[in-house]
């Protein structure tokens, strides 16, 4: 007799691809090893023949949506401001469409080839620009830091997680600097686009004055 998982037609990119739509749909809170059987239709242990347990799960997860950014790392070597605005702004964009998965990608380390890729692909391009290595890859994490950070906070008000309770919110009658900052757009969502242009663009221009 076959196996459940191949009957099922089932691979480790499947179920990573269903895993990531559920945490989509529900949150991270929600994602189980049974629950992901379910929604793939077989049982939780057939799982196992595909992500060892639920810490390669999580993993899996990190990997498949930080390995989807590909930015253009061509071009001129000159022009590595360029690339790391590319790098960054598609990087965000992929964060905030899947919300659910922002806090893995802050807190478990890269381990994956596929997801390596993306940073090794964009240090060379710095490497070509004449940083060594070591620079390369620090001025990398540094752009993904700030894009993971700020996404943290942003996540917030993107679909997928519940919103705040506005009953809640604080009154700033004694914080006048505060209360105009909110009156003129403070935490809409092109007050969020406009505070990630603002640190990208004091990181860039500090990274191409040094």
């Amino acid at each position: 007799m076959e196996p459940t998982s191949r009957r099922a037609g089932l691979t480790r990119q499947k179920v990573l691809r269903a895993a990531l739509d559920l945490v989509d749909r529900d949150g991270i809170e929600k994602l189980s090893m049974r629950r992901l059987g379910a929604e793939l239709g077989v049982e939780a242990m057939t799982l196992y023949h595909h992500v060892p347990n639920k810490a390669a799960l999580l993993d899996g997860l990190v990997e498949l949506v930080t390995s989807t950014v590909r930015p253009d790392n061509g071009g001129p070597a000159d022009q590595w401001p360029q690339r790391l605005r590319s790098f960054a702004v598609a990087y965000r964009a992929e964060l905030l469409r899947h919300p659910g998965v922002i806090a893995l990608v802050a807190t478990r380390p890269v381990r994956s080839a596929a997801a390596l890729r993306v940073a090794e692909d964009t240090a060379a391009a710095l490497g070509r620009a004449g940083f060594p290595p070591v620079d390369a890859l620090r001025i990398v994490n540094s752009v993904a830091t700030l894009v993971t950070g700020h996404c943290l906070a942003e996540a917030a008000s993107t679909p997928g997680h519940p919103e705040q309770d506005t009953e809640d919110a604080p009154d700033l009658a004694g914080f006048p600097v505060l209360a105009a900052a909110v009156a003129g757009g403070l935490g809409t969502p092109e007050d969020h686009q406009a505070r990630f242009e603002l640190a990208l663009d004091a990181l860039l221009d500090g990274l191409s004055r040094r």
